[in-house]
């Protein structure tokens, strides 16, 4: 399935850095202002430490083993020169290890409250991301579910952002810190011997040519790896899902295949992001390995033997943070992508929104439904329900039949507000649809639907959908008055037992008894019921039945069944014929009427009423 026009795919690859989204990333870190500050303010005494030790062991060849001819070739401040003076009693050398100790001690200690400070602050910050997309998901029209695949929802709240985290504890913090710390180093050896630091650096501007190079290359590579690794992913979530289908028509074979083929496409492509990221690797390996035989050709003879010992640890320094590269690269791209895609979801708004302007509902609670000249289609004006009109009286029953696709579901879906019409009005007890609340639309109408979903948890949590206000004993009436107390007090914990994904462990029919005890607990005015009993076995549906004619009184009750016991128990019935209400009565008249009501009754009624023992003519 394709996405929303507009809406970028997992392939897709923008910049590795985007300053626009990155000040639409701001507000997100500001709430946590103090940690980047305190992780910026970890970052100089970091820079200290970490270039300490080679300046230690400079102190002892130069100090010690070599006479002290050379102590101090840097001015500084007498305070920092004198730390290298062993107090007073102890050996010089012995004092340099205990400072190379602390140095070392010290260094981990900040690399660790460093580390731990970035991370947590990115964690703090897409918490709050993931919060914001999760709240916007339930808030988007049932529509944008139609077209936008649920895996890539489920990419966007979960490795998106993921992505962006890994962004602020790995990728673009760090690579703040390893560009400041390079440009340290590189005043550090400058001022420590300007003619040799000079020397060193010669090989830095090829270096900068080749990972441009491999900025090109590696965006290529990786764009692939990302375009594969989302078909692979496609292919195990179409294969799970249609495993019955797989295993009944004997696909395993070919959709192997199909796997194999995807699967050695991703090997590919990760060998040539593997082949650009090890070719930087060894440039870099090769430009330090260089720059070690230029002060070891040449440095001997301008610096002393500390001296040279320094450049050669700080270049290692220097040179680390652009091993990395790659990875960071890497980081910065993704992230930015995911960036992208989270704020296209984001910025997407709601088909259906609650009007600020609209006037407080007033209206008493009655369960008059009322849909005056209604047009609706999904997409364009390709209608679905052409100039629909008709009216519900408080507590009456009605049944909607038609072919499939006349628009009976499309009706209980503009009732429950989930779609809004192009044309007409749809009003629940004299108000207009739209100056209704969503939430209050809701409240005053109820839906079961066919496919019954229900979620992991409890029986009474599946009954009461977390609502505070239910108390044990109103879960227990609800499920007393569809008779499907009986099987749940069966059950190893009653009202408590944990139901597995989907309610597996339960069958359809207790399934459906469930969906019911949640209609009625919900207390809604209106109750909609989508072909609810249509997988329900016979002695099942009668209980379901007996419960349903207890409730309805006083209620209204909008049914789209396809078994006859339904549709002759209504107080009426709207017959659908290719968006439009085409005739309305009662069955017994319709049926002499002989329109499109008889003809469906011929193809489908007729048969069903014959299996039933109760045949009659027409």
């Amino acid at each position: 399935m394709s996405a929303p026009d507009g809406f970028q795919e997992e392939a897709a690859l923008g910049k590795a850095y985007d300053a626009r989204l990155m000040r639409r990333l701001l507000p997100y870190i500001g709430p946590y202002k103090w940690l980047v500050l305190l992780s910026l303010a970890i970052a100089p005494p970091l820079f200290a430490v970490q270039l300490a030790p080679a300046w230690i062991v400079k102190q002892g060849l130069d100090r010690v083993f070599g006479g002290g001819s050379e102590a101090a070739e840097v001015p500084g401040p007498d305070w920092l020169l004198g730390i290298f003076e062993a107090p007073a009693g102890l050996p010089p050398l012995a004092w340099l290890l205990i400072l190379y100790a602390v140095t070392i001690v010290t260094m981990a200690a900040l690399r660790f409250l460093n580390m731990y400070v970035m991370a947590w602050t990115g964690q703090l910050a897409m918490r709050d991301l993931r919060r914001d997309v999760f709240d916007h998901i339930q808030k988007l029209h049932l529509g944008f579910f139609d077209r936008y695949p649920v895996g890539r929802l489920v990419t966007r709240a979960t490795n998106d952002v993921e992505n962006l985290a890994e962004m602020f504890s790995s990728g673009i913090v760090q690579a703040v810190i390893d560009v400041l710390f390079m440009a340290v180093i590189a005043a550090a050896l400058l001022a420590l011997n300007p003619e040799l630091a000079l020397i060193t650096f010669a090989v830095v501007p090829v270096l900068a040519v080749v990972a441009v190079i491999f900025r090109m290359k590696v965006r290529e590579a990786f764009r692939e790896t990302r375009v594969w690794l989302a078909r692979i992913n496609a292919q195990i979530q179409e294969t799970i899902t249609g495993m019955k289908v797989v295993q009944l028509f004997t696909r395993e074979l070919r959709n192997l295949r199909d796997f194999e083929a995807m699967n050695a496409e991703n090997r590919d492509a990760w060998q040539r992001s593997n082949r650009y990221e090890a070719g930087l690797f060894s440039a870099v390996e090769v430009a330090q390995n260089l720059t070690f035989a230029v002060i070891l050709g040449y440095g001997f003879r301008i610096a002393s033997a500390g001296t040279f010992y320094v450049f050669i640890e700080w270049m290692r320094l220097f040179f680390m943070p652009l091993r990395d590269l790659s990875a960071k690269y890497s980081v910065m791209q993704s992230s930015m992508a995911s960036a992208e895609r989270i704020f296209q979801l984001l910025d997407t708004e709601p088909a259906v929104q609650d009007r600020g302007d609209a006037p407080a509902v007033t209206a008493p609670r009655r369960g008059e439904v009322e849909f005056d000249g209604v047009w609706f289609a999904y997409q364009g004006e390709d209608w679905i329900l052409r100039d629909v009109s008709f009216r519900v009286a408080p507590g009456e029953k009605v049944a909607l039949v038609g072919h499939t696709g006349a628009g009976k579901t499309s009706i209980i879906k503009l009732l429950a507000r989930l779609y809004e019409p192009q044309r007409g009005q749809i009003r629940i007890d004299g108000v207009d649809l739209r100056n209704m609340p969503q939430a209050e639309a809701r409240r005053r109408v109820a839906m079961v639907l066919q496919d019954v979903f229900l979620f992991s948890g409890t029986i009474a949590e599946n009954i009461g959908l977390g609502r505070d206000d239910l108390t044990p004993a109103d879960l227990e009436l609800a499920a007393r008055s569809v008779e499907a107390h009986g099987f749940i007090e069966r059950l190893p914990d009653g009202y408590r037992s944990e139901l597995r994904e989907q309610g597996s462990n339960l069958s359809a029919g207790q399934r459906q008894l469930l969906s019911f005890a949640r209609a009625v607990a919900h207390g809604a005015d209106v109750l909609i019921l989508d072909e609810a009993t249509s997988s329900i076995d016979t002695e099942t549906e009668a209980a379901i039945q007996r419960g349903i004619h207890a409730l309805m009184e006083g209620k209204t009750a909008i049914a789209i069944a396809h078994r006859l016991s339904t549709i002759q128990d209504v107080d009426r019935i709207y017959v659908l014929h290719k968006g439009r209400v085409v005739e309305d009565g009662h069955h017994e008249g319709l049926l002499e009427s002989r329109g499109v009501y008889f003809r469906l009754y011929q193809l489908q009624y007729r048969a069903q009423e014959g299996g039933e023992g109760s045949a009659r003519t027409a």
